[in-house]
């Protein structure tokens, strides 16, 4: 039974050998502490691929095009290839199935926009409504572009956050005019994105609008889908791999560009980025693991040598103990506890200094590729379960020869 006096015997026979004892502990600690940081850094990571990857839909794919680089039935390289309203409606109409957000565009940078007394240079963007959910824009005041301004053309436009904060500044800017150019655009929302203040200092209007206002004709910039998810990620990704593919093969027909081409036209699929992306950072929490683990493993191996030590100075007292009958299992218990009291002392200490490490510096912690470090609950309660199991197993071999020795033996031990 572990009651108050077994804790008085603890404490006294790690008093012995305090100097041995501080040093194994200081071992299991700071691997403790080590883990804790790397496991830190590990959600660091996530979190900032994470929020580069918020920044527009994940399962998007999208489609530009340049200049071919190779001559194909009869026409020379060097064609630049232009995506047109007609290849939007083709791909919509023939994957529809498929897809769950779709946009054509057409940007033009450095729009020279005022109002009144202010003015700036802002990229317009036309889209579709859908261009919305695959930017991951987020509708501050007002109203998102919608089908009517794109069936009927209309001079409306919804204005980023900075550009907002850039010409109106506290005024109220829906319902207000803005002249882009020379030609006068309704204000009906302002947007905030992910992306921070370089996606909020853009003006959306609807394509259409663009293409009529902006001399665009029927001219497409790029194309943007996002495909539907399903409960399999990895069935997801597959799709998405084979619909880009198909994507690219049909346009390449189309605009009669060589199969073999492959600067002509460019289709991106950031669903597989993101899987090829999430399997490195888990590679990483793995190595990590390994790392922490091992050094986990070294203060273990010093706790097994102390409990090694502890015996053989408690050789005859255990030989005492077995002569008034104590059981091998008792003899077992008895250093069991001790290894798992200096282990699990040792390692909630280097647990919490970790974890209060992480808590005070991991919020200060805000670059484009690590974002507040943490650990979570279930990490923590993890890696206690770990502290236990290695104080079990440091202790198990010098309780288990301990438990073997023989009274008679034990007796006469100098």
């Amino acid at each position: 039974m572990f009651n108050v006096e077994r804790w008085q015997e603890i404490f006294e026979t790690l008093r012995k050998n305090k100097l041995r004892t501080f040093l194994t502990g200081l071992s299991v600690a700071s691997g403790i502490f080590i883990l804790v940081i790397l496991l830190g850094v590990s959600s660091g990571l996530k979190n900032g691929v994470t929020s580069e990857f918020q920044q527009d839909a994940t399962n998007e794919i999208g489609v530009r095009t340049r200049i071919t680089t190779k001559g194909y039935k009869g026409l020379n390289p060097g064609r630049r290839i232009q995506l047109k309203n007609e290849d939007f409606d083709m791909l919509t109409s023939t994957y529809d199935d498929y897809l769950e957000y779709r946009s054509s565009n057409y940007n033009i940078w450095g729009g020279q926009t005022t109002y009144k007394n202010e003015s700036g240079n802002y990229t317009l963007r036309g889209m579709m409504p859908d261009g919305q959910f695959i930017e991951n824009c987020d509708v501050l005041t007002g109203r998102f572009i919608n089908q009517a301004d794109l069936d009927e053309a209309k001079k409306v436009v919804v204005i980023g956050k900075k550009v907002k904060s850039d010409l109106f500044k506290d005024e109220d800017p829906i319902d207000k005019y803005i002249s882009v150019w020379g030609l006068n655009f309704k204000v009906v929302g302002v947007y905030t994105d992910p992306g921070g203040e370089r996606e909020e200092s853009n003006i959306m209007l609807p394509i259409t609008t663009v293409q009529k206002a902006f001399n665009g004709g029927d001219d497409v910039r790029h194309i943007e889908f996002t495909v539907k998810m399903t409960d399999n990620f990895d069935e997801t990704v597959a799709i998405s791999e084979n619909l880009a593919k198909a994507i690219e093969t049909d346009l390449k027909q189309k605009h009669l560009i060589s199969p073999d081409d492959d600067a002509a036209i460019r289709v991106w699929n950031t669903l597989e980025e993101a899987r090829k992306i999430y399997s490195l950072i888990d590679t990483i929490a793995a190595v990590f693991w390994f790392i922490g683990i091992g050094t986990i493993i070294a203060g273990v191996v010093g706790v097994g040598n102390i409990m090694i030590i502890i015996v053989k100075e408690r050789t005859k007292e255990i030989g005492i103990r077995k002569a008034i009958g104590a059981q091998p299992l008792s003899i077992i218990a008895m250093i069991l506890q001790e290894a798992i009291f200096v282990t699990m002392f040792s390692g909630l200490f280097g647990l919490i200094f970790g974890l209060g490490l992480l808590e005070l510096l991991g919020p200060q912690v805000d670059s484009p590729f690590i974002k507040f470090p943490q650990v979570d609950f279930r990490t923590a309660l993890t890696t206690v379960f770990i502290l236990v199991f290695a104080g079990a197993l440091a202790g198990f071999i010098p309780a288990y020869r301990a438990a073997k020795i023989k009274p008679i033996v034990a007796l006469r031990d100098e």
